[in-house]
């Protein structure tokens, strides 16, 4: 007994890492004022608040291992962080945005899409040591989060945000529900390919990616954000075209033999 107070007293007294926490605290910052943004009606400055929690999310984890500086603390208050930003904040700034005229149906939506935020991270966190580094399983919620956030910057765009559809906004947010919470490969894009020397054209493709996006960030982002989130179902039945189940099968796997 002695022995576990004197080692619960060694992990307090070493405390937490800063550097990565702060941007988790930015994460959160961005998401609570995306939130109170939602309130005042300004969906556009929601939306973009969403977008910019989920760069400081992407960035604690990258800075965490690069640093070596990861820790349970971090994992858990990441996901609080990420609950509050990914999934209260866009569920409330859609639900105000577009599905208040419906009402009941209209915030348990909203509510739906929260839960299964909340549902998918905490599965994360359980799976963490387990699963595998180069794909998450579901939908990760920060990408949830942002095809909210450019759904609503894309129609301001264009200038349809009052002839947008309640119902399609819901399916939208159905789908989504469903994909945090499936077991639906993506991609991490953790892979050490992805940093390794490439052939000149990439960069040059590179290049006139970030031009297209800076010329036009909404249409852009909304492109990216919904080929990434088809990506997943697209390989799933990829996966499963007769070719490739042929493949997979004992006889025609070399592994197997």
């Amino acid at each position: 007994m002695k022995k576990y107070s004197k080692l619960k007293r060694e992990r307090l007294r070493k405390g937490i890492y800063l550097l990565p926490n702060i941007f988790t605290t930015l994460n959160l910052f961005f998401g609570f004022h995306a939130i109170i943004a939602s309130i005042n009606g300004d969906f556009v400055v929601a939306a973009v608040s969403i977008i910019i929690a989920g760069l400081f999310d992407n960035l604690d984890g990258k800075i965490a291992r690069a640093t070596n500086t990861t820790s349970k603390f971090g994992v858990e208050y990441d996901s609080l962080a990420d609950l509050i930003s990914f999934g209260l904040a866009p569920g409330l700034m859609i639900y105000l945005w577009a599905l208040e005229p419906m009402g009941r149906i209209g915030w348990l939506a909203a509510f739906l899409f929260m839960t299964c935020g909340a549902l998918r991270l905490a599965r994360f966190n359980t799976q963490i040591e387990i699963s595998s580094s180069d794909t998450f399983t579901g939908l990760p919620i920060p990408a949830g989060a942002g095809m909210n956030a450019v759904t609503i910057l894309l129609c301001n765009r264009l200038g349809i945000t009052e002839m947008i559809s309640p119902v399609i906004i819901m399916i939208m947010l159905y789908m989504l529900s469903f994909l945090m919470v499936s077991s639906i490969q993506y991609n991490s894009f953790k892979k050490p390919e992805l940093f390794k020397k490439r052939n000149f054209n990439v960069l040059v493709t590179a290049v006139l990616v970030l031009i297209f996006i800076a010329a036009q960030p909404s249409i852009a982002l909304f492109i990216f954000g919904l080929i990434y989130i088809i990506s997943g179902p697209f390989n799933l039945l990829r996966r499963h075209l007769p070719g490739k189940q042929k493949q997979a099968q004992p006889g025609n796997d070399d592994s197997n033999s």
